[in-house]
């Protein structure tokens, strides 16, 4: 892999790019002609005459470049700047206080933990964190994402005293316990103004990994934050496509109708189901409802068993529409999977977490439910279109270590969780080539006149998914 920054900028109009000796759909010794943007020709000893730059792929493979279908950019880009509060960097709660004590403050004084795990320090409130760094203000966002825990100092400094908002943990008393619950764009709103981060090294490692297209799946994006990840791709820092589904609908208050770049676009509408706090059903019966209305599918974030017979029974009330699909889809029981399928849901799923969080599910979750834990070989064979991603910042962001997941099913310590959950690392790497807007269709191929996204390989595919690692991309071209 590469992170060289110069790989990250897309070619001028009127630029011909020829690559040399590539393998294309299995077959070596193929070149590849790239003119404007776009695969202009392919085949056999294509004359270099008038290229502005030849690169000779050595046999490697050429293959569409990746698309990572959910993750989200500014958490990520932030998470690179957070303490690390959780394994394996902290693994108690000695290590999780001297990691706090040494961790650098924000401008405001504020210190960012990410990561956090009760296997740490047990179920963390404010007193509790407290205990372990109270003397600055201190918020740590959970691992799933769905909460943060500020100490006594942050819910002062936030000016939070009680429920002022659904999200807010109190006691009986009406007293704030530090937690809040799925509340991100509202704690924005307590916190320091703060610029949403830079993506300029992030759009880099992307590039480095071979992918060239992202979906950020961050939900309610605030006008502010839409805008800066739209600047962040017309200003070149993020080079790939972006695929957006936080844009609120037509009518809510940060709905923009700005017209979007060629290689922005608005995707369908996204919907939490938070295990936290189930909602009311007739309630997301009507944001369905709504967004169907407004010719948008939903993306809705199921994590549980709950979560998702819910959206099955919201769907049969509302209806279903084209691109309508299933963020995680962590727990699938195997009599639910018809259904998925009668619903014409994509499932978009994130097999890497069984590799960076497999042991503590093994400790965790029910044994009846394992089988059902992040599915992917039953959803492809009973015709549920699948999709691969990260979840980034709170899955591994490496698509060659989702890949290898995928196949392998392997915990941190080696143990299999369902091998009959298996893919072939073709069918996952598959799930990586689907459009952004198609995700978990008919994967992208290379031929003339498609946008030249694309990633040349180290060496033949076949070889290179023997051991999928990020080590066998030598560079991502954009159109």
């Amino acid at each position: 892999m590469t992170d060289d920054s110069s790989r990250t900028r897309r070619p001028a109009r009127g630029r011909v790019v020829i690559v040399l000796d590539a393998e294309i759909d299995g077959i070596p010794g193929l070149d590849l002609r790239i003119r404007d943007g776009r695969i202009d020709d392919i085949g056999r000893s294509l004359s270099t005459d008038g290229a502005t730059e030849v690169i000779d792929a050595r046999g490697g493979a050429v293959i569409p470049g990746l698309h990572d279908h959910h993750l989200h950019l500014h958490a990520t880009a932030a998470d690179a700047a957070s303490v690390r509060c959780g394994p394996p960097a902290v693994p108690n709660r000695r290590a999780l206080s001297t990691a706090l004590a040494e961790a650098s403050a924000d401008e405001h004084g504020w210190v960012r933990g990410v990561g956090y795990v009760d296997t740490v320090a047990g179920d963390l409130d404010a007193l509790a964190l407290d205990a372990l760094h109270g003397s600055r203000p201190v918020r740590v966002q959970h691992r799933s994402g769905a909460m943060w825990i500020l100490n006594t100092a942050a819910l002062v400094a936030a000016q939070i005293t009680d429920a002022a908002h659904p999200g807010v943990e109190c006691t009986a008393d009406g007293v704030p316990t530090g937690r809040i619950w799925r509340a991100d764009t509202w704690l924005r709103t307590r916190l320091p103004p703060a610029r949403p981060p830079h993506l300029g090294a992030l759009g880099a490692i992307l590039t480095g990994y071979g992918i060239t297209g992202v979906t950020d799946a961050t939900p309610d994006l605030s006008a502010r934050s839409a805008a800066a990840l739209v600047t962040a791709v017309t200003g070149g820092d993020l080079p790939q496509r972006l695929h957006l589904l936080g844009v609120p609908l037509r009518g809510e208050p940060a709905h923009s109708v700005t017209p979007l770049p060629e290689r922005v676009s608005v995707g369908p509408y996204k919907i939490v189901i938070a295990d936290s706090e189930l909602p009311q059903f007739d309630a997301l019966v009507d944001r369905i409802r709504t967004a169907h209305r407004g010719g948008r599918a939903v993306a809705v974030h199921c994590v549980s068993r709950a979560a998702l017979f819910l959206l099955l029974a919201a769907l049969d009330v509302a209806g279903d529409f084209p691109g309508d699909r299933v963020e995680h889809a962590a727990l699938v029981p195997a009599d639910s999977i018809a259904d998925l399928r009668r619903h014409r849901l994509r499932v978009i799923t994130q097999p890497g977490f069984l590799s960076q969080r497999g042991d503590y599910y093994l400790d965790h979750v029910e044994p009846d439910d394992l089988d059902d834990l992040y599915r992917c070989r039953s959803l492809l064979t009973q015709g549920v279109p699948l999709a691969m991603s990260s979840d980034s910042p709170y899955g591994p962001l490496d698509p060659w270590a989702v890949i290898a997941a995928a196949s392998r099913r392997s915990t941190e310590t080696g143990a299999t969780l369902n091998a009959g959950e298996c893919l072939t690392p073709a069918q996952a790497l598959a799930g990586y080539l689907t459009p952004l807007d198609d995700p978990g269709g008919r994967p992208r191929r290379i031929r003339r006149g498609a946008p030249a996204d694309l990633v040349v390989l180290r060496a033949p595919l076949e070889q290179v998914l023997r051991e999928p690692s990020a080590d066998a991309v030598d560079r991502a071209l954009f159109a």
